[in-house]
């Protein structure tokens, strides 16, 4: 094998794991951002539990964040919760941080 070769694979090796990381921060993200919305919905235990899963899989519905972003808002206007479409995706972005820090130190 050549060191092209080897640098090749080791690209490849990389951005395997840097997709596992987004695919597994993202749900990761979507179950935290569902639990913040269950909590601002006054859902709590179980509901709440079951809410953030159906977080998780709004997002097979499309790619991109915009599924999730659309059943939030949805959830939110039907609930008469007060969270700006800002103030959402505020929210989205910071679990997502958090999301990734877990997940890299294992958690």
């Amino acid at each position: 094998m050549t060191t092209f070769d080897k640098r090749e694979e080791g690209f490849e090796k990389k951005f395997a794991l840097d997709e596992e990381l987004q695919f597994k921060a993202g749900a990761r993200r979507n179950k935290l951002l569902g639990l913040w919305a269950a909590e601002k919905m006054g859902l709590t235990g179980g509901e709440a539990e079951a809410y953030a899963k159906s977080v998780v899989v709004a997002d097979f519905q499309e790619a991109g964040d915009e599924d999730v972003f659309r059943k939030i808002r949805a959830d939110f206007d039907s609930k008469s919760v007060a969270q700006s479409d800002h103030q959402i995706r505020r929210t989205m972005n910071e679990l997502m941080a958090t999301a990734v820090e877990q997940i890299k130190a294992g958690q």
